[in-house]
């Protein structure tokens, strides 16, 4: 089975520009980069073969009816939203302390199922978020729109806008429910900007962010951010543990259609299916993109200077490939935007992860970084030939997200056809049920104190975790191999403090301005990790 398949249907997308992240606001830096294939295999099934498109509004909704909606808008000439005369969004708040002023009353939450066990918040259109979207609630398939009304919220110090007698406009919405205690209605999932979406688990606070789609991310003449217009929310049966939404995304490239099935739990896990109609050619595509931020670490300290010890939502990517081998890739904070590509055939999954879970690393009483989810990638299917993608970005602050993640497939989406594919999205606090027994779990690295120290050589630290047995009786046979420059002979120690086991090499960069370095453990049981890892000129300087 290939990645787009017409009997199953796989997908998610978002675009972004900036939006707002738990108590702080995140901007998604996106500006200039690399043209970067991708690997996907490729079923294609002609638009003329699907039921002809039906007319606005929905009366009896369906998933089929979305896609039929999504289909008659790729067939016409893409129409951007017309500018608004008199925006309320503006008039309302022009600012992120303003923004925060306008909050939804939780007694006036619109209660989804009979017992009152999930309930729907709006988000109104106010600062940054200016582009309105639909709503509609759909109970045994009719589909009835939502109006949001001036006294459902708490304006604060605001003054009501005399527009808002019509309704407030909305730019997207939350679902609450009881997911760390049986008689608290807690955040679930929210819906809000483009096409980000985020959710959480038990005992998490928001951090890393999914999109539905990503076009052109890093591409010189900058990203196109296809968006969702319009949602609808089924209402659950009674005593029902899932949640279900329907997405409508549109942009100048692409229409799609999009089925979030939300199981909230321990881990959070959402099955995505998303049936795709381009307009144009589409070669530079990224499914299941994710979206996060990385500042600083114990990797690279040289770049930012910050009182705590750690920054970041993500700590690295893991990827499953296809031949069955586990790659853990620390993040980096870079100079310039960096774009890497992780050849693969039918990658069984990969993700972006806070794997760091102690609070020591952060030092921060607000943030809660220990507290921030994982995302991990689940293709239902075949993807086939492709790369999975990683965008770094510049950044000198936490407010940016500067990760980007994402499959690309390496043939092209064409015109006249409908893409279908589906994956899940779990969201875990690590990935550690997920991956081989043996895992990375630090990298440290840093300028070296000994006599080569004006060689520029820079002293790596490698921390794993799982190794059975007594440690320092285990043979650890590391192979380890870097593109440019050379490395020093690997010296493996055992950290009885923390019952963990060290791989500790120099690498000496010469006249190399990049190189990728790699190291792979041998006679380990159960498998374990390959460390890969980007060295640019400037770091660790």
């Amino acid at each position: 089975m290939t990645l787009f398949d017409f009997a199953k249907f796989d997908g998610q997308k978002t675009a972004s520009r900036t939006f707002r992240k738990g108590s702080g606001i995140r901007s998604l830096l996106l500006i200039l980069g690399a043209s970067v294939a991708g690997l996907v295999k490729v079923h294609a099934v002609a638009a003329e073969a699907l039921p002809p498109a039906l007319k606005r509004p929905i009366a009896h909704f369906s998933q089929d009816a979305v896609i039929q909606e999504a289909k008659a808008l790729a067939s016409e000439p893409y129409v951007a939203p017309p500018p608004r005369d008199h925006d309320p969004a503006k008039e309302l708040a022009g600012t992120y302390d303003e923004y925060r002023m306008a909050r939804f009353r939780p007694e006036a939450a619109i209660q989804l199922d009979k017992v009152g066990k999930y309930r729907l918040q709006l988000l109104p259109t106010a600062w940054i978020h200016n582009e309105e979207v639909e709503l509609a609630l759909v109970d045994n398939g009719v589909s009835t729109p939502v109006r949001a009304d001036p006294d459902m919220f708490d304006w604060g110090t605001l003054k009501k806008v005399a527009a808002f007698s019509k309704g407030v406009p909305l730019s997207g919405f939350r679902i609450n429910g009881p997911l760390n205690s049986p008689d608290v209605s807690d955040e679930i999932i929210v819906f809000q900007g483009a096409s980000y979406f985020r959710a959480l688990s038990r005992g998490q606070v928001y951090g890393i962010s999914a999109r539905g789609l990503a076009l052109r991310t890093g591409a010189i003449g900058g990203e196109e951010f296809p968006r969702f217009t319009k949602f609808w929310i089924e209402r659950p049966e009674p005593h029902a543990n899932k949640l279900v939404v329907h997405a409508l995304l549109e942009s100048r490239s692409v229409a799609g259609a999009y089925l979030f099935k939300i199981d909230p739990g321990d881990t959070t896990a959402i099955d995505i299916e998303a049936t795709l109609f381009p307009r144009t050619e589409i070669s530079q595509i990224g499914l299941a993109p994710l979206t996060s931020m990385y500042l600083v670490s114990s990797s690279d300290r040289t770049r930012v200077s910050d009182f705590r010890p750690s920054v970041h939502d993500s700590d690295g990517l893991t990827i499953h490939n296809g031949s069955g081998e586990y790659l853990w890739r620390p993040l980096s904070n870079p100079r310039q935007i960096e774009v890497s590509m992780f050849q693969d055939d039918g990658p069984k999954g990969f993700g972006l992860e806070q794997r760091e879970r102690k609070f020591a690393a952060y030092q921060d009483l607000e943030a809660k970084y220990h507290l921030r989810p994982s995302v991990w990638v689940e293709p239902k299917s075949d993807w086939g030939r492709g790369s999975v993608v990683l965008v770094e970005l510049p950044t000198e602050t936490e407010a940016n997200d500067n990760i980007v993640a994402f499959w690309r497939p390496d043939d092209a989406l064409a015109p006249g056809k409908a893409y279908r594919l589906a994956y899940r999205l779990s969201w875990p606090d690590t990935f550690r049920d997920i991956g081989p027994k043996v895992r990375i779990m630090r990298t440290m690295a840093g300028r070296s104190i000994g006599s080569d120290r004006s060689e520029g050589a820079v002293q790596f630290v490698i921390e794993y975790d799982g190794i059975e047995g007594e440690s320092d009786q285990v043979e650890i046979l590391p192979t380890m191999q870097t593109s440019e420059g050379r490395l020093s002979k690997a010296q493996v120690q055992v950290n009885r403090e923390a019952g963990t086991l060290r791989v500790a090499f120099k690498f000496y960069p010469e006249a190399s301005e990049t190189a990728e370095l790699r190291v792979a453990l041998s006679a380990q049981q159960g498998g374990s990790e390959t460390w890969l890892y980007r060295w640019t000129k400037g770091m660790h300087q």
